[in-house]
């Protein structure tokens, strides 16, 4: 049986619901043990964007609009995609984890929904710049979040999110992988590593 396979709907959700809405509770207590990794991990990011031209130094230019699929509390929201983006949109399925983000400088949206139920028109029936194509986003950065998604699934999300993507757009992935030929299926939140 394929791994994604044994991904039960709602079990994920629910592990989720349970985790403390911290930065700990979201990286699975590694703060508490290296607390200099998440410092680590943004800058990464940070020096990643820059190399595709993104970023507010050294000639590198802001994007008009960012989305953060599986934002959780927003360590990467507000660490990073504020930075580089005049506009962040968040997706995230559990509404405790971004009460603190709604109404911070940068951040736009806030959608409480699954990756699986995103679709990017959602929440812009006013809006006057979206056009006929719904092409809204110049970078979706996904973090450590794909492993929820069946493969079906995934793929599904990311065709919207390609055709969300304005030309020129990047579409980057930041995840866990496997390192055996097979992925790996967690039993604890009912995610798969590829």
């Amino acid at each position: 049986m394929a791994a994604d396979a044994r991904i039960v709907p709602g079990h994920g959700l629910n592990y989720w619901s349970s985790i403390p809405a911290t930065e700990d509770g979201m990286l699975g207590g590694i703060p508490r043990i290296a607390p200099q990794l998440s410092r680590i991990d943004i800058q990464s990011s940070r020096t990643f964007l820059a190399r595709l031209g993104i970023g507010q130094r050294r000639g590198r230019t802001k994007v008009a609009r960012a989305l953060e699929p599986g934002a959780g509390i927003g360590r990467v929201t507000l660490g990073l995609l504020v930075d580089v983006a005049d506009a962040v949109d968040v997706v995230e399925p559990i509404a405790r984890f971004t009460e603190g983000l709604v109404g911070r400088e940068g951040v736009a949206r806030v959608l409480n929904v699954g990756m699986d139920e995103w679709r990017a028109e959602m929440g812009r029936e006013d809006e006057v710049d979206v056009d006929d194509n719904k092409r809204l986003y110049d970078l979706v950065w996904i973090q450590l979040c794909v492993g929820q998604l069946t493969d079906k699934q995934l793929t599904g999300f990311l065709e919207r999110c390609r055709e969300a993507l304005k030309p020129g757009g990047y579409i980057c992935i930041k995840d866990n992988v496997c390192r055996s030929v097979c992925d790996m299926f967690d039993e604890t939140d009912s995610s798969v590593t590829r």
